[in-house]
């Protein structure tokens, strides 16, 4: 099985998962990118599966449905999707025999209430809820939710691939430094970012454990990140771990690194 980013838009992945002439694409922002991938490809799209509502999830979905007549469309339920074939929940095993694949379901609110996030096969296809070296805005959910979700991420092995949808990882870092500036993990994989943008390729996917070792949002807990956290946004050093993920979303917000 072949995993393939399809850049779309201005800073969006369509990933492709492609084996035995037939393909599965994850949150299809746009349609013509990816019909031309599997046409190089010689795939036929039999499966869709969405992570969440946004237009630039869905925006190529009914395109590629009058591409591929017979491709089914998986996703949470939520009514701002159109065309789900078949709605799914936490929980649920979304299993893909065309292509040998099978995954995890798991909610994740934060990002929109109904985000849900595919585990398996090695791999994490998480929307805007994680990102490399990052986490999504918080549109509809609370920072408990997103706290919680990205929990939940964290806890896949050190190993598992993180293909999240956009291209965000060095902005992200430049973050990441500011609340860690002798994290020595972060310099390091802002130089190697840096190398695969400049020839033009991907950051993505990322590994956890790498994640672990450099993105903020799954460093709450971290001594060096409490500390610029009093001293940059007066969190106390004693506040829970949802104020402090709270405070550090807040200044991401309006970070201009």
């Amino acid at each position: 099985m072949q995993l393939h980013a399809v850049p779309i838009l201005d800073d969006n992945y369509v990933w492709l998962l492609v084996a035995g002439g037939n393909a599965v694409a994850i949150d299809p922002g746009e349609a013509d990118p990816v019909i031309a991938r599997l046409r190089e490809l010689d795939a036929n799209l039999s499966h869709i599966l969405v992570t969440h509502h946004h237009g630039d999830h869905i925006g190529g979905i009914e395109a590629l449905r009058r591409a591929f007549p017979e491709v089914r469309v998986l996703g949470p339920v939520d009514a701002r999707i159109p065309g789900i074939d078949l709605a799914v929940a936490d929980g649920d095993v979304v299993e893909l025999p065309l292509i040998g694949a099978r995954f995890r379901v798991v909610h994740v609110p934060g990002h929109t209430l109904s985000h849900v996030a595919y585990a398996g096969q090695g791999m994490l296809f998480c929307g805007d809820t994680l990102f490399s070296a990052g986490c999504g805005r918080l549109f509809e959910g609370t920072p408990a939710q997103m706290l919680a979700s990205l929990d939940r991420l964290s806890s896949l092995p050190d190993d598992t691939r993180v293909c999240c949808a956009h291209e965000y990882t060095l902005a992200n870092l430049a973050f990441a430094q500011a609340v860690e500036p002798d994290n020595a993990d972060i310099r390091q994989r802002i130089a190697r970012v840096a190398a695969l943008r400049s020839r033009g390729h991907p950051s993505l996917p990322s590994a956890l454990g790498d994640e672990r070792r450099v993105n903020p949002f799954l460093r709450v807990d971290q001594p060096a990140a409490r500390r610029t956290l009093e001293a940059v946004r007066g969190v106390p050093p004693d506040a829970d771990r949802t104020r402090a993920f709270a405070a550090l979303r807040q200044w991401k917000d309006v970070f201009r690194g």
